[in-house]
C-alpha cells in the first residue's frame, strides 16, 4: 500500500467513524438492549452490533476485496492476516458506555499482509480522533503527536492497569503484580483497551499492562504507539499474535523490558 492509497482510505475511515460516533452521541439516552457474552462483565449492546454492522457494509461496498475481522460476528471468517484486512471494534469499552456514558471509542485497525497500515480511535464523546499513518506519524484531532520520551524510570511512571491482576487469578503472580504497582508512581484504568493505547501514544499514561486482549481491542492502538517511538508485545516480550487472544503489554521503550523481566511471572 503506496502513501496515497493509504491517505485515500484514511479519508474514508474518517468519514464513516465520525459518522458513526454521531450517531452513538444522537442516541446515547436512548432506552438500550443490553446483554452479555462470556460471563456477565462482558456486555454487548444493541448499538454495538448496528455500529458493527454500519462500518461493515462500507467497507464491503466500497472495498469488495477487503476482509472484516469485527467483534460483533457481521465481518469474516479470518484465518489469515493474507490481503487487506479491517480490525473493528465498534464500542470498545462498552460497560463504560452502558454504565458512565463516556470512556468510550471506535477503534479500527487497517492492516495489509499482517503489517500494520492505519490505526484510528475516536474517543466518542470527547469528539477525540486519534490517527495512526505507518511511517507518517500519530495524531490527535490533526495535531501530530511527540515521540514518547526515550528514557524513563518505572519509579516515576504512571502505568495504565486493571486492579484485578495484583489480586488472586489463575494467569499470572499476582504478588509480582502488587510489587509493580508499589514501583510505579501511580496506576490508572480506564476501562478501554483502546483509550489506553491512545493514552500511551499521547504520553499521559507511561504504559499499559493486561493479560488478555483480542486483535481488534489492539489492532489501531499498536499503530499509534509504534509511530511515536513506543513498544507493544505479549505479556513475556513476544511478538503479538493478529489472529487471537494475547496478552499485551504497550509503553514507552525504556520501562519495557524491566517489567517483563521484573514483574510478570505466569502460572
Amino acid at each position: 500500500m503506496n502513501n496515497q492509497e493509504r491517505e485515500q482510505m484514511l479519508a474514508q475511515a474518517k468519514q464513516w467513524i465520525l459518522e458513526a460516533g454521531a450517531h452513538i452521541r444522537e442516541s446515547i439516552d436512548q432506552p438500550r438492549q443490553v446483554t452479555t457474552k462470556s460471563d456477565a462483565k462482558d456486555l454487548v449492546t444493541d448499538l454495538d452490533e448496528q455500529t458493527e454492522q454500519f462500518f461493515t457494509e462500507k467497507i464491503r461496498s466500497r472495498y469488495p476485496d477487503h476482509y472484516v475481522f469485527g467483534e460483533e460476528g457481521f465481518g469474516d471468517e479470518i484465518a489469515s492476516l493474507a490481503g487487506v484486512l479491517w480490525f473493528v471494534d465498534p464500542i470498545d469499552g462498552t460497560m463504560n458506555f452502558v454504565h458512565q456514558k463516556c470512556n468510550f471509542t471506535i477503534s479500527i485497525g487497517i492492516y495489509e499482509d499482517g503489517i500494520g497500515e492505519l490505526g484510528l480511535i475516536y474517543n466518542v464523546m470527547e469528539d477525540d480522533l486519534y490517527v495512526g499513518m505507518k511511517t507518517q506519524g500519530a495524531y490527535k484531532n490533526g495535531t501530530r503527536l511527540p515521540a514518547l520520551k526515550s528514557g524513563g524510570d518505572l519509579e516515576k511512571s504512571i502505568l495504565a492497569m486493571n486492579a484485578f491482576w495484583a489480586t488472586p487469578n489463575r494467569l499470572i503472580h499476582h504478588e509480582a503484580m502488587q510489587q509493580l504497582v508499589q514501583k510505579v508512581r501511580g496506576t490508572r484504568s480506564y476501562g478501554s483497551a483502546a483509550l489506553e493505547f491512545a493514552y500511551v501514544a499521547e504520553g499521559m499514561v507511561d504504559g499499559y499492562l493486561t493479560m488478555s486482549l483480542m486483535p481488534w481491542d489492539i489492532a489501531a492502538g499498536i499503530i499509534l504507539v509504534d509511530e511515536v517511538g513506543g513498544k507493544t508485545t505479549t505479556g513475556d516480550g513476544k511478538p503479538l499474535n493478529m489472529l487471537e487472544k494475547n496478552t499485551v503489554l504497550t509503553s514507552q521503550s525504556a520501562i519495557h523490558q524491566e517489567i517483563i523481566d521484573t514483574y510478570i511471572h505466569f502460572k
